[in-house]
């Protein structure tokens, strides 16, 4: 008969003490439900994914392989001036009910630093010329647009204050968007009226 070391590790991770008192087959049908589960999600997934990532490569055999993304998720976490946590996502994946969401552009890493005068915006945007980048501001949100054949970003900011939009100034280096907005006093001005910053 043979012995534990006989099985290759996974195998032997099936017979741990959790599945003791369960026979064999058992033990096979639900792993197989298992890789059955993920196939299906993995379909399901790749349906949704739009035609610009996914492509064909051929390699030097001959043969063609498919390959698909890039697909990024991350998430920034910090501690708000009221003590609470901030968490914002990133990337073009977007957890829903019916499975992960993929989307055209990227939302990028968005950090926002608020002063007594100022509302500091920093923007990861790598692989992107500055001439890409076009920004667009109204008095309660700043929008940030990149759409070039290699990478599209989108992401909409509701600023935590009203801006002087006219006097913004902005700075891209080394793959880093700054964005700064002056705060505006409280009289009331018009709304709604996007300003394009250069």
């Amino acid at each position: 008969m043979p012995s534990e070391d006989d099985y290759p590790k996974w195998f032997r991770r099936k017979r741990s003490p959790f599945f003791r008192g369960w026979g064999f087959d058992d033990v096979d049908r639900i792993f197989e439900d298992m890789e059955k589960m993920m196939e299906e999600e993995f379909k399901s997934f790749t349906s949704r994914v739009p035609k610009d990532y996914v492509r064909e490569r051929k390699l030097p055999d001959g043969s063609t392989v498919r390959e698909w993304g890039p697909f990024v998720y991350g998430y920034s976490v910090k501690i708000g001036p009221d003590g609470k946590p901030e968490v914002r996502e990133f990337g073009n994946v977007k957890p829903s009910l019916t499975g992960p969401q993929v989307q055209q552009e990227r939302e990028p890493l968005v950090d926002i630093i608020e002063t007594d005068s100022e509302i500091h915006i920093v923007v990861e945007l790598p692989g992107v010329e500055k001439k890409d980048i076009k920004l667009n501001a109204t008095e309660e949100t700043l929008t940030i647009n990149v759409d070039t054949p290699q990478r599209k970003y989108f992401k909409q900011v509701e600023l935590p204050a009203r801006v002087k939009v006219k006097e913004a100034k902005s700075e891209y280096k080394n793959g880093v968007l700054e964005v700064t907005l002056p705060k505006a006093k409280d009289e009331k001005h018009p709304k709604g009226q996007p300003i394009s910053m250069e």
